[in-house]
């Protein structure tokens, strides 16, 4: 089926407004978590804050409104959603906590920003994403912005520089498995990644017999998980559907600065170069991705998926139900074949070959 060219509409720049969103909430997220530091053990709060996130969208997800007919999910996506689990949620706190013992935490902040590093090879070389030139420069003036924002606290490293790194890489392979299964429910893969991280790391907490916080702490540990964890993550599935792993991992690595920003603001700490030149690294690199272009003349295969969507030039298709004519909807719909030419990112609908 021959397709005259599209142009992209709002929903193309949804996974971008997402990712930043992501970065925005969880980097705020991070002061916030640092003062309810004071009376736990950073263990203990991981698992407070996996938990709320994965407790409150629970409850959200019982109480809203359901788009429409939805399907199950196929065992092929269960299982990669339980190995994202397993890297991200399991793997990568344990290696965290375990570095952190050896190392500093200003050092390990620097450490981390390898994650965006890993999703990106990963995605490129293994998961085959499309990447150019300018996509490449972008998320290195990203990462570099990230380095010089942690550069001045000194770079002590040491044995657990190796389990950072561990970490990190568990990270960018749960990013790279959640990007399988995006085309579900970004705030049920929250709620579970939640549900089930917090559940594994409280229970490390109290193995190690870690200290909890006081009940007022407690809490706040709940609402900011909720909204620095939870929906920050809910938000990062949504970015994977339309961006792919590797642009959403480089937008998602701006976190940092949104968090020194608002520590300024909390802390009232006065400005200092390094956070200044790190903004301009980093609104380099946005810049570079936002203005990329990416676009050519390419086939979709026959493909038969569910997920939220609206009738645009990917979803031109009948219905097997009463539909009341609301959008988005969501419900199993088949793609016939279709080749035609537009801007893309390698979303759901374009993981072709190039």
């Amino acid at each position: 089926m021959q397709a005259p060219a599209v142009r992209p509409d709002a929903e193309s720049n949804r996974g971008i407004v997402s990712a930043l969103l992501a970065a925005l909430l969880f980097g705020v997220s991070t002061p916030f978590a640092k003062l309810l530091l004071s009376d736990a053990a950073p263990l203990t709060l991981a698992g407070l804050l996996y938990a709320g996130s994965g407790i409150g969208l629970s409850i959200w997800i019982a109480l809203r409104p359901r788009e429409g007919p939805r399907s199950p999910w196929s065992p092929g996506m269960m299982g990669w959603l339980a190995g994202a689990i397993l890297a991200g949620g399991v793997l990568a706190p344990a290696l965290l906590m375990s570095g952190l013992r050896q190392i500093p935490a200003a050092s390990a902040s620097l450490l981390l920003n390898l994650e965006a590093v890993f999703t990106a090879l990963l995605a490129w070389f293994v998961f085959h994403e499309n990447f150019d030139r300018r996509v490449l420069l972008g998320l290195c003036a990203i990462v570099l912005g990230g380095a010089v924002l942690a550069w001045p606290t000194r770079l002590a490293l040491g044995g657990g520089a190796a389990w950072i790194a561990g970490a990190c890489a568990c990270w960018a392979i749960d990013n790279n498995l959640t990007r399988k299964v995006s085309s579900g429910d970004p705030m049920v893969i929250a709620a579970l990644k939640g549900l089930i991280a917090g559940a594994v790391n409280l229970a490390m907490s109290a193995y190690f017999g870690l200290p909890w916080p006081a009940p007022g702490h407690l809490a706040a540990a709940g609402v900011l998980g909720l909204l620095g964890y939870g929906m920050s993550l809910s938000l990062f599935v949504l970015a994977l559907r339309h961006l792919g792993a590797a642009r959403t991992g480089a937008y998602f690595s701006t976190a940092p600065f949104i968090g020194a920003l608002v520590s300024l603001l909390v802390f009232r700490q006065a400005p200092h170069w390094p956070l200044l030149l790190a903004a301009a690294l980093m609104g380099l690199g946005v810049w570079l991705h936002l203005t990329e272009t990416h676009a050519h003349l390419h086939t979709h295969p026959p493909l038969r998926h569910a997920h939220s969507h609206r009738h645009d030039a990917h979803h031109r298709h009948d219905h097997d139900f009463e539909w009341d004519g609301r959008e988005p909807h969501h419900h199993e719909h088949t793609h016939e074949p279709l080749t035609h030419a537009h801007p893309h990112f390698p979303d759901i609908h374009h993981r072709h070959e190039h």
